[in-house]
């Protein structure tokens, strides 16, 4: 099975039982999309590049490789949830254009290209504020 079919088909199985299930005057919902990596450097015009060694964000209105195809998912899923009590963090807009927040620029003698992974402190600490922010309010 295609991964975003499955993807898909498991998304819509979750929401249909937060439809079905959850008290939203009682509980309060978080969903945090998928965050992107930076492999392909063509994503962000520099195609010999990978994640390892951008300490630079990408600059620019909008990210040149769009967005990926499992944001494009959990927008059409959740545009069908019939209650609005899910919050959505929608980490993949926000950390597109940090190329340079994956460990491979600060591994020093370690080997390997990770840009799949995030630094800490850094990009999650930003989720997790955002996370808390939607919490508490």
């Amino acid at each position: 099975m295609n991964r975003l079919v499955a993807y898909y088909k498991g998304l819509t199985t979750w929401a249909r039982w937060v439809d079905r299930n959850v008290d939203p005057r009682r509980t309060k919902v978080f969903f945090q999309d998928i965050s992107p990596t930076h492999y392909d450097g063509r994503e962000w015009n520099q195609p010999s590049q990978t994640c390892s060694g951008q300490t630079q964000p990408f600059f620019g209105v909008r990210y040149p490789a769009g967005m990926p195809p499992a944001w494009a998912v959990v927008n059409k899923v959740f545009s069908r949830i019939k209650i609005r009590l899910v919050y959505l963090m929608d980490v993949t807009g926000m950390s597109l254009y940090r190329k340079d927040a994956h460990p491979g620029s600060y591994r020093g003698l370690h080997s390997g290209t990770d840009c799949s992974h995030w630094c800490l402190p850094g990009l999650p600490d930003t989720w997790n504020l955002l996370l808390y922010s939607a919490y508490i309010s």
